[in-house]
């Protein structure tokens, strides 16, 4: 999840910066660039099956391989992913 803020944050700050930029061509691409970084952001907090099952394996790992949580792990990781993407804002 932390990358996906990560990437927020970067499209925002492009965003800010291209209010300075005085050359039209040199925006276009910023804004650009900014909007493809939302929309990996958006991409990764999709619910779809591959992110849910990454998801899990990591709650997995993290409470250290416990065995027979198998749903839970999903179910928790499809509400994380449900969630952040509830977070990402229309317009950065």
């Amino acid at each position: 999840m932390d990358e996906k803020n990560h990437l927020l944050s970067k499209a925002s700050k492009y965003r800010k910066f291209a209010n300075w930029i005085g050359d039209r061509e040199t925006v276009q691409r910023i804004l650009a660039l900014a909007e493809e970084l939302i929309q990996r952001a958006r991409a990764m907090a999709k619910p779809d099956e591959a992110n849910i099952r990454r998801r899990a394996r990591e709650i997995l790992e993290e409470s250290g391989r416990q065995v027979g949580r198998d749903e839970e792990f999903w179910f928790q990781a499809e509400r994380e992913l449900k969630e952040a993407e509830k977070e990402i804002p229309e317009d950065i």
